[in-house]
């Protein structure tokens, strides 16, 4: 097999040999079901508990505030369908942002198109920056709900979080955040941070996939949303992914001890990767916030150049990167977040995501930029929008 650059985190990292580990015994030897009597579930009960304890240190949290689920998808969906259920006689109004991910999108979608709420979605600026006034001037007396991403998934911009959290503590509306490309990333601490429900997933962060978690608040009053068993408090029914539990527990914290200088890393060879890339190609625009932005994130727009087209191209060279989020890969539509950002169609279909980790090396940074000055020199070659442009500007 040919030598792989893997530069597509945002969509899924890596499992650890750590975690695997960590999980293993969870199949073979401790396989006992977590809600059985007898002591042979015990190791299960037990792990269960740690994991709880150690999500529960890392976000500022109570233990009992977190609930596993399978991931961040399940997660957003919980946490706003839950609290439209349950608040709806205070209010039928949700606000949140047209640069959600789509779990979040298409749930504030389908209440409204079902349930009858209304939503509004809040314009960003040109880097993906929600405005705060906009937020404050769409709270209406019936708001019962604002859900704003941490860090945006594809342009990785950093949100004001804790401003919103203010803005929703004093409006006295719950505040659900999608942490799902942050946790593990920024510190994170819902206290601080007026944060009254957040999801994540542990394959963002080293750990297994189908397994993540929500942090709820104490004291909402949120009901069921898988029916069934007694589990996880009688919210979520079915039997606890017991492996990937474990797995997310060993996850979490390696990421919590090794965030800081994990991030440091990543930024170095981040900015490495955008300076060269900026300055060696014609045409190109950085997507999101130049600095306020995750650690590993650098999205790229090239004018002139079709996007599945570079990405294929980028593949027969060992280069893995996406053109947005892995969930709408098979879409031949622009990406919503760069549209939201103001890019035109043409530009938005130009699009690389590249997203880093703290094992790739700048040796890998310089391959990489060399196969993209190869490849969008020769996709521009074979574009009649390009050689119209060409011979306009030096007419």
């Amino acid at each position: 097999m040919k030598q792989v650059i893997y530069l597509d985190n945002a969509a899924t990292t890596r499992t650890r040999p750590e975690v695997v580990e960590a999980m293993v015994p969870y199949f073979s030897e401790h396989y006992g079901n977590p809600s059985s009597v007898y002591e042979f579930s015990t190791p299960s009960k037990q792990v269960i508990a740690k994991t709880r304890e150690i999500i529960g240190k890392s976000l500022g949290a109570r233990p009992n505030e977190i609930y596993f689920t399978a991931g961040g998808t399940e997660s957003d969906n919980w946490a706003i369908k839950a609290v439209a259920e349950a608040y709806e006689t205070k209010g039928r109004h949700i606000i949140t942002s047209k640069i959600e991910h789509h779990a979040v999108l298409h749930t504030c979608e389908y209440l409204e198109k079902k349930r009858g709420f209304e939503v509004t979605y809040l314009d960003v600026d040109e880097n993906g920056t929600v405005k705060i006034e906009e937020l404050k001037k769409a709270i209406r007396p019936d708001t019962i709900l604002i859900s704003i991403m941490f860090a945006n998934n594809e342009i990785g911009t950093i949100e004001p979080v804790k401003e919103i959290g203010q803005i929703a503590k004093e409006h006295g509306i719950l505040f659900h955040t999608d942490a799902v490309q942050a946790y593990g990333h920024v510190p994170i601490n819902v206290d601080e941070y007026h944060i009254d429900m957040l999801s994540a997933s542990g394959h963002k962060l080293n750990g297994p996939k189908g397994i993540g978690f929500l942090y709820i608040r104490t004291g909402l009053k949120l009901r069921s949303f898988v029916h069934g068993g007694a589990q996880e408090r009688k919210r979520r029914g079915g039997t606890e992914n017991v492996p990937g539990i474990a797995g997310l527990g060993k996850a979490v914290e390696m990421a919590m001890d090794t965030m800081e200088k994990r991030s440091h890393k990543e930024r170095e060879l981040r900015d490495y990767l955008i300076e060269r890339v900026m300055a060696e190609v014609s045409f190109v625009r950085l997507n999101g916030h130049k600095s306020n932005r995750l650690s590993n994130n650098a999205n790229f727009a090239f004018q002139f150049v079709e996007g599945e087209s570079l990405l294929i191209m980028l593949d027969m060279n060992g280069i893995c990167g996406s053109s947005g989020s892995a969930c709408t890969s098979g879409s031949l539509d622009p990406s919503h977040v760069l549209l939201a950002i103001g890019l035109p169609h043409e530009i938005a279909h130009g699009s690389l995501r590249l997203t880093l980790n703290e094992e790739n090396t700048r040796e890998e940074m310089d391959y990489v930029v060399e196969k993209i000055k190869e490849i969008v020199d020769r996709l521009r070659a074979m574009s009649p929008l390009y050689e119209d442009f060409m011979k306009k500007s030096q007419a």
